[in-house]
């Protein structure tokens, strides 16, 4: 790896595994042509993607440019599959030599992720009349981890598909791969399920203070849009549908699914509500499944998250079913049921060959074999969990928190606690009092955006940017290259590219 200075100067954000100099420089013309295979559609769609990233972001216009053979006597940008020694399909190899630019990846998904540091090069080394010169170099990249997030609730407050898409184009600008859907609260429910209409009839709309009927959900047809739209930037999209708490908005259409039959309101207020589904009706179950197997059919990800945080068992405790289901099944107490809870949608999970991913509340009283358990608690539930033999994706509140306050003073209103950039920049995902022979548990780590104070796309930009910027490159970065005086040289003209793009990010505060 070269000097900080040097890289600096190539203001890559998340910093390249390996960036090596040679000393002299490339010089093209704008447009710039980007040669890819014709046979090959997926680079097709990588070029065509990439060139509408590279005018959001400014910087010279790029030609996507059918190419069957590799030809030197033309200038420009070529992407080539080939194994080139990397033998992870995220891996990548970008080449600049004085009359050659050129990717080379084992997949196409490399390529995308060798694309996204060339733009950023790109949008920082114009010369003006169309002429751009580029420093000759060569990067060997990877990512550190597999799961690199952010979770964006839309249950709170609901925001549109095109900002959806937003999202997840910043996001694969920065070699994130997930986008957690936090789609079910009590609050709203946002996904449409053919089998129960009444949860975006009713459950997708509250009343709130003023009188005014606020809400909205996404159809069918507009999440397949969105999980096609993700899929081609290499985003994997993880639904939640939060169980057995957090439900007001489903009970609200379907009361029955309750303890007490109700009638319920979706809630306008924030906070853990007692009404949660009842574990003791087969007929809770029935409902659950035929949900989730909408679900399965919309999301071809590996993963569902059912939620499974903050679960009140008050009604638990006094409902005669429920009773007799802890009688009947032999459990010693309510987080035993919760866990039977659990279990048994996990079994109708992996039924649909999907992985259930839950909150760290799941290791309460027991989670399935097979979950992955997100650790947003504390660290602590982290290191139990791996323990345990289970996956981790590592999201503790005091560093992946986004819906914290940024500064001390003069901050757009959060729900409290305090993130700053540099404690996002610190936050190492696996724990030093982990054995290291189970850090093969800690799969990743995500930042978690709760809109409860966040009624706009502006409010939610603000809270994500620059924090997920610092958050992808500790995710993809070797920890031993990462430096926060050299991260925030290189932050200063990758906002600029931001700030082109229409993002409205937290302006640093020196």
């Amino acid at each position: 790896m070269e000097e900080p200075s040097l890289i600096s100067q190539a203001a890559i954000i998340p910093l390249p595994s390996d960036l090596r100099f040679s000393g002299s420089e490339l010089r093209l013309k704008s447009p710039i042509p980007l040669f890819f295979p014709q046979n090959i559609e997926q680079i097709r769609e990588i070029a065509d993607i990439c060139c509408k990233i590279q005018r959001s972001i400014g910087g010279p216009a790029l030609l996507p440019t059918n190419c069957d053979t590799i030809d030197k006597r033309y200038l420009g940008i070529f992407l080539t599959i080939n194994e080139n020694g990397l033998h992870k399909d995220d891996a990548y190899l970008l080449r600049i030599d004085e009359d050659d630019l050129r990717i080379s990846a084992s997949s196409p998904k490399g390529l995308f992720y060798g694309m996204q540091s060339l733009m950023q090069l790109l949008s920082t080394t114009s010369l003006g009349n169309d002429e751009i010169k580029l420093p000759t170099l060569e990067i060997s990249d990877s990512p550190r981890f597999d799961w690199r997030g952010m979770h964006l609730d839309v249950s709170r407050h609901f925001f549109p598909v095109e900002f959806i898409k937003k999202c997840i184009n910043l996001l694969a600008f920065h070699k994130m791969n997930i986008f957690h859907w936090h789609l079910t609260d009590d609050q709203g429910w946002r996904i449409e399920i053919k089998k129960y209409a009444r949860l975006t009839e009713i459950g997708a709309w509250r009343t709130e203070s003023d009188g005014k009927r606020y809400g909205g959900f996404y159809s069918q047809a507009e999440i397949r849009d969105i999980v096609h739209y993700a899929r081609a930037r290499h985003v994997t999209i993880v639904p939640e549908i939060e169980l057995p708490g957090h439900a007001s908005a489903a009970l609200a259409a379907y009361p029955k699914l309750s303890c007490t039959g109700g009638p319920f309101e979706v809630e306008t207020k924030w906070g853990i509500f007692d009404d949660v589904y009842c574990v003791g009706q087969d007929s809770t179950f029935a409902f659950l499944e035929n949900v989730l197997s909408e679900v399965a059919e919309l999301f071809p990800g590996p993963y569902i998250h059912i939620g499974g945080d903050e679960c009140p068992k008050a009604r638990w405790q006094s409902h005669e079913l429920c009773q007799r289901r802890k009688k009947d099944v032999g459990l010693a107490n309510e987080n035993n049921l919760q866990s039977y809870f659990i279990s048994r949608i996990g079994r109708h999970l992996d039924s649909l060959g999907k992985r259930l991913v839950g909150w760290d509340e799941i290791l309460d009283g027991g989670a399935p074999e097979t979950a992955t358990i997100m650790a947003w608690r504390s660290a602590e539930k982290g290191i139990e969990a791996a323990l345990a033999g289970h996956n981790v994706v590592m999201t503790p509140m005091p560093f992946c928190y986004f819906d914290h306050y940024q500064g001390q003073t003069n901050e757009r209103k959060a729900i409290g606690g305090f993130t700053p950039l540099e404690k996002v920049y610190e936050f190492e995902p696996v724990p030093q009092e982990l054995p290291s022979a189970l850090s093969r548990h800690i799969i990743g780590a995500q930042g978690n955006v709760w809109t409860e104070y966040m009624p706009n796309e502006s409010h939610v930009e603000y809270m994500m940017f620059p924090r997920i910027c610092a958050l992808s490159e500790v995710l993809w970065s070797p920890p031993e290259t990462r430096s926060l005086p050299a991260f925030r040289e290189r932050l200063r003209p990758h906002l600029q590219r931001l700030e082109t793009w229409g993002v409205n990010y937290r302006r640093l505060t020196d």
